[in-house]
C-alpha cells in the first residue's frame, strides 16, 4: 500500500494545528517534518519544540527527517521529543557516526531511516539497511520546498528497491521533491511506497482533495 506523509515545510504556520488536522483527517499515514540547521542545507526551519508540541496535539506518524550536521549528537532528543520515526543523510556524518545514530533511535523503540541526497549513488545505504525501517531518496536537492522533481533519479529509486528486498524487506522505501499526482506513480511503479508531499498537499486549498488525487494516481500500480 503507497502512504501519503505531507509535509509541514509547506504548510501555513500561523495556523499549523488546524493543516494538520486536515491531513490527518483526509486519511494521510505520516506526518514529514523537515528539519534544518542552515549548515548542511542552506536554510533553517523547525527544531525540537516544533515536534514536541506536534506530538502533544497530532496522533499523527512523526516522520521526522533531519538535515543538519552530525545527527548522531540529536537523535535520541528527537525520540525523546515524540518523533515516531527519525531519519537523517548518510552524507552528513562519517559512517561509523551514521551506524552509532540509527543504534541510538533503535534502542529508543524508534524507527530509523537513513536519507541520499540525488547525487549519492544508491550502493551508499548498503552499510546501512541492517538498521534501517526506511531509506528515503532525494528528487530534489534538500534544502527548499517546491523544487522541481528530478526525473533521473527514477532508476536510483529502483534500484534501492533490489537492494531493499534482497537485504532488507521489511524496509520501506521513501521519496521526497516535486511530488504529486504526476510524478507519484512513476515513484511508485519504481518501487516507493512512502511519498512525501508539500505543496501539492498544502499548496492545494482542498487538501483531502489534493491527497485523493495522489492516492488514486499511484491507485492501480
Amino acid at each position: 500500500m503507497i502512504k501519503i506523509a505531507p509535509s509541514i515545510l509547506a504548510a501555513d504556520f500561523t495556523k499549523l494545528g488546524a493543516e494538520i488536522e486536515e491531513v490527518e483527517s483526509a486519511g494521510a499515514e505520516y506526518l514529514h517534518i523537515d528539519v534544518m540547521d542552515g549548515m548542511f542545507v542552506p536554510n533553517i526551519s523547525v527544531g525540537l519544540p516544533v515536534v514536541q508540541s506536534l506530538r502533544r496535539t497530532c496522533g499523527m506518524f512523526l516522520d521526522t527527517h533531519l538535515m543538519i550536521e552530525k545527527p548522531v549528537r540529536y537523535v535520541e532528543r528527537f525520540c525523546d521529543a515524540g518523533a515516531d520515526l527519525v531519519n537523517f543523510h548518510v552524507e552528513a556524518d562519517s559512517a561509523d557516526n551514521v551506524l552509532q545514530a540509527l543504534k541510538l533511535v533503535r534502542a529508543k523503540g524508534k524507527k530509523t531511516g537513513v536519507t541520499l541526497k540525488p547525487r549519492t549513488p544508491a550502493e551508499a545505504v548498503l552499510p546501512f539497511l541492517g538498521l534501517c525501517d526506511l531509506v528515503l531518496v532525494m528528487t530534489v536537492e534538500p534544502g527548499f520546498g517546491g523544487q522541481s522533481f528530478m526525473a533521473d533519479q527514477l532508476p536510483k529509486i529502483n534500484r534501492i528497491r533490489g537492494l531493499i528486498d534482497a537485504y532488507a524487506p521489511g524496509c520501506e522505501l521513501e521519496v521526497d521533491g516535486g511530488i504529486d499526482e504526476k510524478t507519484a506513480p512513476l515513484c511508485a511503479m519504481a518501487g516507493a511506497n512512502v511519498l512525501v508531499a508539500g505543496s501539492a498537499v498544502f499548496g492545494k486549498p482542498d487538501r483531502t482533495e489534493a491527497i485523493r488525487r495522489i492516492r488514486e494516481s499511484v491507485k492501480e500500480i
